[in-house]
């Protein structure tokens, strides 16, 4: 017996390919930086602590097991027959996790649920023709990226999948690549989380490219309707019925996210507590924590992860400047003032991008206050990625 035999985390960055032991270096100190900015406030902290330290623990802790094969404890995402997998859910312990919630799109639909106990949809019901104009523009990332990731060698539905990062919706992506391309679903869901956190300090930059005197004009909130909470219930539920009967396939989704703002509107407290509390935070626990526990060396050591990559910038982009191009055509042909960041809230990241755009109006005017505007297009946005998302699952099958 040697020393190294008690250290092997250390000891098998000598036994794998010096690529991988490097790749390896690389993720866990990504890991801590992830840490260190979700700990400063720069990028999600719910999201880049817990998946920061997975990333670490994992690819930290590479073992040599008796049959000599190199692994973890933590989870094997593809495991390939029954026998398999009932061994892997008694030694890892994020099996569980990932195999009763993750592959069926259980975890989606709890976050989706939450997000729904959390939202405001007055003024989306008050203005549903701006809310849902400017949601249009802002799907340009989820649109267009789909024929670019065709062209660059990547199949219809993996393509598909991918394009959905640029509705800045992580659990649709989850969803998405869940019923499109389970074979890329680790990669790409954790490119799009990754990304939505980014969505703090990128899009920013994006609102810069409006002049400074249209990024600080005033909105009186005042003005922002007041709908009354059984309209809000009756939209909640007719919506869903509605989106449900139109796309079946992502009729979890819906009812989800419609179940938890018809609980908010009707007034139940304990499942507004409930929702909005332990289901949302746990579900965003554990989601954060499993896919920072996926990302192993041998994942980014993909060449497809490169593509995943750039094509999830790139829709996220392109989302962005669309949901800006709405905005500013929607502030010409507006006959009040009106701000055009407010477009960039389309992108549907509820409710952060509609945090960051009235950051960003914030620092042009101190007294803009755009946040009751911008969560129309916001939750507009979700309904539309969803929609997006339906018809892609259910129609990609045409395009091979």
């Amino acid at each position: 017996m040697q020393i190294w035999d008690f250290f092997q985390g250390i000891h098998t960055l000598f036994l794998v390919d010096p690529s991988l032991a490097f790749a390896r270096i690389f993720l866990i100190i990504l890991g801590f930086v992830f840490i260190y900015f979700g700990y400063k406030g720069t990028l999600e902290p719910l999201l880049m602590v817990p998946m920061g330290i997975a990333m670490v623990s994992v690819n930290a802790g590479l073992m040599v097991f008796e049959a000599g094969n190199i692994g973890t404890l933590f989870v094997h995402p593809l495991s390939n027959n029954l026998e398999e997998l009932m061994n892997y859910l008694q030694i890892d312990f994020l099996q569980p996790v990932y195999t009763f919630m993750f592959s069926n799109g259980l975890i989606a639909c709890l976050v989706f649920m939450g997000i729904g106990a959390i939202t405001e949809i007055d003024y989306l019901i008050a203005q549903p023709f701006s809310s849902l104009f400017l949601a249009v523009f802002a799907e340009f990332g989820t649109i267009f990226t789909l024929p670019i990731a065709m062209a660059w060698g990547l199949t219809a539905k993996e393509s598909a999948a991918i394009s959905l990062v640029g509705g800045a919706d992580g659990p649709m992506v989850l969803f998405g690549s869940l019923m499109m391309a389970k074979n890329l679903f680790v990669p790409i869901t954790v490119v799009a989380y990754l990304y939505l956190s980014v969505c703090y300090a990128g899009y920013p930059l994006l609102a810069r490219l409006v002049p400074k005197k249209l990024r600080g004009i005033e909105m009186n909130w005042r003005d922002v309707p007041r709908v009354s909470k059984s309209a809000k219930f009756g939209f909640s539920v007719i919506i869903c019925g509605i989106l449900c009967l139109l796309f079946p396939v992502a009729a979890p989704l819906f009812a989800s996210f419609f179940v938890g703002l018809a609980v908010k509107e009707a007034g139940i407290t304990r499942y507004i507590e409930f929702i909005s509390g332990p289901v949302l935070y746990g579900s965003t626990f554990f989601l954060a924590f499993t896919l920072g526990s996926l990302l192993g060396a041998d994942i980014i050591m993909d060449p497809v992860v490169l593509k995943l990559l750039v094509l999830g910038m790139l829709a996220l982009t392109l989302s962005g400047l669309g949901g800006l191009a709405g905005g500013l055509i929607y502030h010409k042909i507006s006959k009040k003032p009106f701000n055009p960041l407010i477009g960039l809230a389309a992108v549907s990241c509820v409710p952060s991008t509609a945090k960051v755009v009235q950051k960003c109006a914030y620092q042009a005017n101190k007294k803009c206050m755009i946040l009751p505007f911008a969560m129309g297009p916001n939750v507009a946005g979700v309904i539309t990625t969803a929609i997006v998302t339906g018809i892609y699952i259910s129609g990609i099958k045409f395009l091979g």
